[in-house]
């Protein structure tokens, strides 16, 4: 995904189109977020007292579209790309991690790691429809759950990254 290209959903549209377009939004507005910054900026908690970063925001959403559209949608056993958060928790009942940043963390990393699990998201979801269950939590879940979900996670985590690369570098209106 070019972090230069923001694809804006249609405005006449079926369901899933839709549903699919919104989240290829929200994925696209975080990527340009974190584009152009140096590592010291990405890494920078400026919206204090929080101690969000940017980089932390990119490796967290890369946890969630793991469990999400891996762990849930696909049952498939996959370990966290990231330290589960302190206090424990896999990242299965929506406490993902990737909050916390290692001394080696870059983009670099970051971002490929987020891609490739959009990109299995992408994958996982084109054979099913959007009424299709998977187990969760005792009971069943469906995709259009999922990417419901999925949109409003990201649409917070976008507004994060708002306040924060404003406080980085004062950059705004992406």
């Amino acid at each position: 995904m070019s972090t230069s290209e923001r694809p804006m959903p249609p405005l006449l549209a079926d369901e899933r189109t839709s549903l699919e377009s919104w989240l290829d939004f929200y994925r696209a507005t975080l990527a340009q977020k974190c584009a152009d910054l140096p590592e010291k900026g990405l890494r920078e908690a400026s919206a204090a007292p929080s101690p969000i970063t940017l980089l932390g925001l990119l490796q967290h959403l890369a946890e969630v579209e793991r469990n999400w559209f891996r762990r849930v949608l696909a049952q498939e056993d996959v370990p966290p790309l990231h330290a589960p958060p302190a206090g424990g928790g896999d990242g299965t009942q929506g406490h993902a991690g990737g909050w916390e940043l290692a001394e080696d963390s870059t983009h670099e990393q970051a971002l490929a790691r987020w891609e490739a699990e959009v990109a299995r998201a992408r994958q996982n979801c084109a054979a099913r429809a959007l009424d299709d269950t998977s187990p969760f939590m005792g009971g069943q879940v469906t995709l259009r759950w999922i990417y419901t979900h999925m949109i409003g996670e990201y649409a917070r985590h976008c507004g994060h990254a708002d306040l924060i690369r404003e406080r980085v570098d004062g950059r705004t209106g992406i």
